[in-house]
């Protein structure tokens, strides 16, 4: 029999890019193979699912209150609505599993599954795991990981399925064509500044102030600003391209020798992946998570850590310069960035998903 799958994870492109990976991967394994996702109305997953091909089970969004107030009265009933609508997506495909990448999605399909007696896959991505997948993995042992280390029981590194155009891409080969579309000469080293899809105001502030320094040295940037932010980048003798927003990002990693960005788990997954060095700026708010996700590359000297609010001009030519100017520096910490990152996470992924339906 086809296998059957209910897939849920919303919310960020963090949680809906690996579960369209893993869906990719079951069905490239075998076409039969029938994948129901769970999404809300208002996620990504809403616009990038059914872009994909997949089917999309819309449930009711359950925030989960961080103070006491009227949420907090309201939340069992809608938890209830959601695991109650998840179950329906359940019997409506009689799923041999439930695979949950975490946000307000996983945490209804994981109750909802346990009710239905259908075995759970818990994936996260992040060092430090959220409610939702820490409730999952309670109820399963089939727990797959994005890095080590990361408190989860049962957890097994799997990394991060990443998406088919990041696999394939052969940084060597589509180089000359990426500088190209960006504007960028092939024969300069490059710096991709990056601050995930929303910008980071950070980067964009302190950048401009050595723009110079990295022009005097050959050294020419793309930098990915943010979707409505400016870099108010100084006329300079080398290419310094300010992009709002890159979709095609396999090319932006073909056309670099080195990151500097946020420290995201599809960041961190991919950029080590493709075997690029990095200067990782975790996001000062939150969880403290991105921290977490970029020590072991650090550690594994594939990269360089540094706080938000310790980068300034001060750090970076102090820091960043002399990296760009040491290329034997920049190859043996891509080496280690590519000796900690996984390629085929979606396979390996996917033999925990085969693994779990064969257990029942």
């Amino acid at each position: 029999m086809p296998m059957r799958v209910l897939l849920a994870g919303g919310g960020t492109a963090g949680h809906v890019s690996p579960l369209l990976a893993l869906a990719d991967r079951l069905v490239a394994d075998d076409p039969a193979t029938k994948v129901l996702a769970l999404g809300t109305a208002t996620g990504l997953e809403a616009r990038l699912v059914p872009a994909r091909g997949y089917e999309l089970h819309e449930i009711p969004r359950v925030p989960l209150p961080r103070r006491l107030g009227a949420d907090v009265v309201r939340m069992p009933a809608r938890l209830g609505a959601a695991v109650a609508s998840a179950g329906t997506a359940i019997r409506s495909i009689d799923a041999d599993v439930v695979v949950g990448f975490g946000g307000y999605v996983s945490a209804p399909a994981y109750l909802a599954a346990r009710r239905a007696k259908v075995p759970i896959v818990v994936h996260e991505q992040n060092s430090r795991p959220g409610f939702a997948n820490r409730l999952g993995a309670r109820l399963t042992r089939w727990v797959a990981v994005s890095f080590p280390d990361t408190p989860l029981r049962h957890a097994v590194r799997t990394g991060l399925p990443l998406r088919p155009e990041i696999v394939a891409l052969d940084r060597a080969a589509t180089h000359d064509r990426a500088c190209e579309k960006f504007g960028l000469r092939p024969d300069l080293r490059t710096l991709l500044v990056v601050g995930g899809s929303l910008g980071a105001q950070r980067l964009n502030d302190v950048m401009p102030t050595v723009a110079a320094d990295l022009a005097a040295r050959g050294v020419q940037v793309l930098h990915v600003s943010g979707l409505g932010k400016e870099v108010d980048v100084p006329p300079l003798d080398c290419p310094y391209v300010v992009e709002p927003y890159v979709e095609a990002m396999d090319l932006a990693y073909a056309a670099v020798d080195l990151v500097l960005g946020r420290a995201g788990a599809n960041t961190v997954s991919e950029i080590t992946a493709l075997g690029l060095p990095a200067i990782y700026v975790p996001l000062p708010i939150g969880n403290g998570e991105q921290a977490l996700n970029a020590a072991p590359v650090v550690a594994a000297g594939g990269g360089l850590l540094v706080d938000d609010a310790r980068l300034d001009a001060g750090w970076l030519r102090a820091n960043l310069l002399p990296l760009l100017e040491n290329p034997d520096r920049l190859a043996a910490m891509g080496t280690a960035a590519a000796g900690f990152g996984v390629l085929d996470a979606d396979k390996r992924l996917a033999d925990v998903v085969r693994a779990a339906v064969a257990s029942r």
